[in-house]
Formats: structure tokens, sequence, C-alpha cells
């Protein structure tokens, strides 16, 4: 017995001593994971706090650029309400000044009067006599005398002149404080580049308020035109387009430019004169000229906080139009592009391109060239995606096409060989070639492959405006053929397998900014400074043309412009066709954007959403979104849809 209690007792202080040391390893490896555990809370804490600030600073620089945007609008307030008033004031010192001449006029003869002027204070007998006349001895002073009549009216007009210099120096000198101020803001560039650039927030001649309410008069009102006053002409100097040319005298009449009714007008005037081509529904398509939103039926109204739309009267309203995001910039946005999903949509501004997300109107991409000069402006004139998204190409004003490589926001490789600005990209369908035009005279195909590109030059420039700058291209849906609006007012179109040029698209009257294939590729649709829209009948231009160079005939014929597009107050400088080939929408210096039915050029719809002028548009190729860029510094996405 004892000796089983012996063994026991003396098995027991062996156990512990054999467990001790796991037990201490077990401790040590507690005490680790607890100490790994506060320091990951601790970062994890010092992560929140970081987040938090982040946040905070995102909400302050919100706030700050909302109060930058509350301070401008409310500038834009008070120069629409000074001009009112100066406006005012010197209606009423004409009136006055009217009536003082009509009190003149029609006093008899040896009559009391009223005092006018020094030599009648204090008196009240006769009125002193009227002074002498150069050239002609005194005589019986009388209000009918002839001499005295005719110095009077003498006397009218060398007052009329002194109102009207003062008028003038007074617009002189608002112009030159509204220039020094955009200046101020938009930092434009050296002398050397203004020759080709267009400040679109100072258009010289622009009388329309800068602020814009719905409550207001809609800023593209029209007043009538002086008779036998010349057309204001503007000055470009800034960033998105090139500078339109030299003014000239209307081109004759030929295919797409019908003669003007009567005797010749004034260039300002003559889109009026026009009628669509083939339209039946001729003249009921537009607006009448003294649109006032205020007294439109609520049927054909809609209107946002800070935006409104009006719909045609004489046609049935098929269209709805609603605001969806304002993307806010920090400079003029000079182009807008949708990917062809339609799910982002590029923008691009000084110095950098940004990508947003369209559902959400979040920024997922912002691409700038760090190693591009830091001296000057550098403004982003054209962006396009390529087809599977992958790629953004963006054209600048330093001559360079960069093809970015948008999931890692690096420069894939960069094109160069133009000698001016690039204003103009677009990539074909299957994303192999993208085509860009550039202010030297050429437009250029690019191979993505082999890097190889095809020079496409203006040869037979206008011989009245022979700056053939292009300003705009399109590739075809099909591939075959590029089109290229020119500030020589015609538009090209070349074979992209041969490079040569086959047709010429004469009719506009000014520069052409923008130009669009319909998405059939039957059609081209351009836009121009003459205001106005035209349509081109292209299907089967290629096979045309070899049909008849294989015969050994001349195709004069030519393409044929079958619809005019009339409606907008100001230059159009950019178009777009619909995904459905339904819609033409185009935007203008009249800071509006119009929907056009395709088939009849028959106005829709007009769209005023924007303080500036309406620089770049575009249409998904997914969807009815649409997406407008101004000289506000603003972006905004829109949505369509048929009623």
């Amino acid at each position: 017995m004892s000796s089983t209690i012996y063994n026991h007792r003396s098995l027991q202080p062996t156990v512990p001593p054999a467990q001790g040391p796991n037990q201490h390893s077990h401790a040590r490896l507690n005490e680790a994971v607890d100490t790994i555990r506060q320091e990951f809370d601790v970062i994890s804490s010092d992560l929140g706090i970081l987040r938090n600030q982040r946040d905070e600073y995102e909400s302050k620089v919100t706030s700050q650029i909302n109060e930058l945007n509350i301070v401008r609008q409310s500038l834009y307030e008070l120069e629409s309400q000074h001009g009112k008033i100066r406006q005012t004031y010197e209606e009423e010192l004409s009136r006055l000044r009217g009536e003082l001449h009509a009190l003149r006029q029609g006093v008899p003869a040896g009559a009391s009067h009223p005092p006018v002027g020094p030599a009648s204070v204090g008196s009240s007998g006769p009125p002193a006599p009227p002074p002498a006349v150069p050239g002609v001895p005194p005589g019986p002073g009388s209000y009918n005398e002839p001499y005295y009549s005719r110095d009077r009216d003498r006397e009218r007009e060398r007052e009329k002149d002194r109102e009207r210099a003062d008028r003038e120096r007074d617009r002189e000198i608002r112009d030159r404080q509204r220039e020094e101020r955009d200046r101020d803001r938009e930092r434009p560039p050296a002398e050397a580049r203004d020759s080709k650039r267009i400040k679109t927030e100072r258009m010289k001649g622009d009388t329309r308020p800068d602020h814009y309410s719905p409550s207001l008069q809609p800023p593209n009102a029209k007043l009538p035109p002086v008779p036998g006053a010349p057309p204001a002409l503007t000055t470009f100097q800034g960033p998105g387009l090139p500078p339109p040319p030299a003014a000239h005298a209307p081109y004759p009449p030929g295919p797409g430019n019908p003669p003007p009714a009567g005797p010749a007008e004034p260039a300002a005037a003559s889109s009026s004169t026009l009628v669509p081509i083939n339209n039946a529904q001729s003249g009921g398509g537009q607006f009448p000229d003294d649109l006032d939103p205020h007294n439109v039926p609520p049927e054909l109204k809609k209107e946002g906080s800070d935006w409104f739309a009006v719909f045609n009267g004489k046609v049935k309203r098929v269209l709805d139009v609603s605001l969806v995001h304002t993307l806010m910039h920090e400079s003029v946005v000079c182009c807008v592009r949708f990917s062809a999903d339609g799910k982002y949509l590029a923008t691009g501004c000084n110095r950098t391109a940004q990508i947003y997300d369209t559902k959400t109107g979040v920024k997922t991409c912002v691409l700038t060239d760090e190693s591009a000069g830091k001296a000057g402006d550098l403004y982003i004139r054209s962006v396009c995606f390529s087809p599977d998204g992958k790629y953004l190409a963006t054209g600048a004003e330093d001559k360079q096409i960069r093809i970015w490589d948008i999931a890692k926001k690096r420069i894939r490789n960069v094109f160069d060989g133009h000698q001016q600005e690039i204003y103009s990209l677009d990539f074909s369908l299957d994303g192999r070639l993208i085509v860009s035009g550039s202010g030297d005279k050429t437009a250029r195909i690019w191979d993505m492959v082999d890097g190889s590109s095809k020079v496409l030059t203006i040869n037979d420039a206008d011989p009245v405006n022979n700056d053939a700058g292009v300003t705009s291209v399109a590739i075809s849906p099909n591939g075959q053929l590029v089109a290229a609006g020119s500030l020589d007012t015609v538009v090209r179109i070349w074979d992209v397998g041969t490079g040569s040029l086959i047709e010429r698209l004469r009719g506009h009257r000014d520069s052409v900014y923008s130009v669009a294939f319909t998405p059939d590729g039957k059609g081209l649709v351009s836009g121009s400074l003459d205001k106005t829209l035209k349509y081109w009948d292209v299907s089967g231009l290629l096979a045309k043309r070899k049909e008849a160079a294989a015969n050994g005939k001349k195709d004069d014929k030519g393409s044929q412009c079958t619809m005019n597009f009339l409606g907008h107050t100001d230059y159009v400088l950019s178009v777009a066709v619909s995904h459905d080939g339904q819609w033409v929408v185009s935007g203008s210096k009249d800071r509006g954007v119009q929907f056009w039915d395709s088939h009849t050029a028959t106005m829709q719809c007009m769209l005023q959403g924007h303080k500036n002028s309406v620089i770049s548009i575009d249409l998904s190729p997914a969807g009815s979104i649409l997406a407008t860029g101004s000289g506000d510094w603003q972006a905004r996405i829109w949505s369509y849809t048929n009623i």
C-alpha cells in the first residue's frame, strides 16, 4: 500500500515540469497576439481619423467651390442689373432730350417760353435770338426761320453724335472691364497662341446678361436688327474651338445654298431667309423670334432650378428632357464624349481630362501629363474613348495626341506630327484607326497597332477665305470615309483606304465647326457659324465614285444637301446624332441646345441650361443620354425620353 502511494507521489512532480514550458510559450503567444491586436486597433483608429479628415477637407473644398459659384452668380446678377439700370437711364435721358427738342420746336414766334438755357435765365420776356449761322447775315430771329431750323437740325445731329459717342465709350469700357475680369479668371495664354483660340466667355458683341434664371428673360431672346447696320464682329481668343475666319461675302447659290429671296441682306439676317429643303413642315418647325418662356403654356414648358426646356407648339410633343448631373470643373469645358457602352463620360479642360460615371456623376479618373510644360494654359480640345473602353485619346494645344491607358492612368503612346493645335479626334468602330483634325489644314489617320499615319491635306482652300484649318472630324460607321469640317466653309470627305479626296460639300456661308455621321452612315450633319445645320446625303458615295471612275466619267452631281436646320440665334458649335438616328442635337453660342427631328429638320425642343456658350455636346451611343460642355465651367448630363 505504501509502495503504491510512494510511487504515485513520486510521479506527480514530474508532470508539471513537462507542461511548464508549453504554458509559458502559450502565454507569450497570447501576449504577442494582444499586442498586434492593440496596434491594429490603433492603426484602425488613426485610419478612421484620417478618413474623417479627408471627408472634412472634401466637404470644405466643395463648400468653397459652391461659395465661389454663388459669388460668380451674384456677380452675373449685379452685371445684369447694372446693364438694365444703365439702359433705363439712357432711355430716360433720351426721352427727356426729345421732350426738350419738342418744346423748343413747338414754341411760336414772339411767345414766352420756359427757361431752356443760360441765355434765358432770369428772363421773362421774349427768348434770346438764335445764334447766327456762319455765312448768313443776321435777320429777324424766328423759330420758323429756315436758317435757324437748319442750324437747329445740325445741333440735334451733333447732340445725337455726342450721345452715340458716349454710349460707344461706355460700351468699350464695359467690354474692357469684362475682358480684364475674364482674363484674370481664365489665365489666357501668350499672345502668339491667341490667334488660334476661342474665348467663349467674352465674345464681344454678346449683350445678353451672363446670369440666367428661369424667372428672367431667356438669354437667347432676339432683338430686331438695325436696318442697314452691318453684322457685329465677334473676337475669339480662348479655349475650346478654333477662331472664325474674317467675314466674307455669301457664296453663290449651289447645292445646300439656296439663293436668297429678294435683294441681298446682311449676313446676320440671312439665315431667316433660308427654308429647309424637301421639308414638308417648312416654317412650322421654328420658334418665333419673340419667344417668351413666361407666356408658353405649361404643357409646352419644363423648368428646373436653373434650366428650362421649351417645346415647339406647332408640332406634336414627343420628347421629355431632364437634368441628371451637373459636373463642376476648374476651367472652360472644351469637349465631352461618352464611352461606347455609355457608362462613362470624358471631359477635357485646362491641362486635365476627367472621366465620370454617367449613372452616379462621380469622378472616377483624372488624367494629367506631368511631363508637359507648366507655363501658360494647355487646354484639352478633344477626347475620345476607344471602342473597348480601355483607352482615352486626348488632343491638346501642344500638337500631340496622347493615348491613355485608363486603368493604369498612364500614357500608352503619343502620336506626334501635327503642326498646330488638335481640335478633334474620332476612333473607328473596330478600334484600329483614330482620325485627328488640326488647325494646320490637315486631317491624319493613325494606326493604333503600328503607329503609322496617313496625312489628308487640304490643298484646295476656298479662294475667298484660304484658312482651311480643320475644326472637326468624323469617321463613318463602316470605317471607309473620313469627313472634316473646315474654317473655309467646306466639308470634305476622304476615302480611308486610299487617302484620296472624293467629295467637297459646299453650302455653308461661314466656317463649319462640327460634323457627325448618322448611325447608318447614309447621312452627314454639319453645324456652322452661319447659325444653321445641314443634312447631306452621302449614301453610296464611295460606290458612286468608283463606278464613275471605272466608266471614265466624272460625277459632277455630288452629294446633295437635303435639309437645313434653322432656329439658332448664334453660332452652331457642336452637333450630334442619336444612337437610333431619330434626333439631331446641336449646341450653340446662344447658350441653347436644340433637338431636331432628323427626318423633317423640325425643331422639337429648345433647352437652356448653361450661362455661356455650349461648346461641345455628345449623345450616348447606348441610350438616351445627352452631355453638354460650356464656357461656364460646367458639364451637364441630361436624359431625354420619348413620350
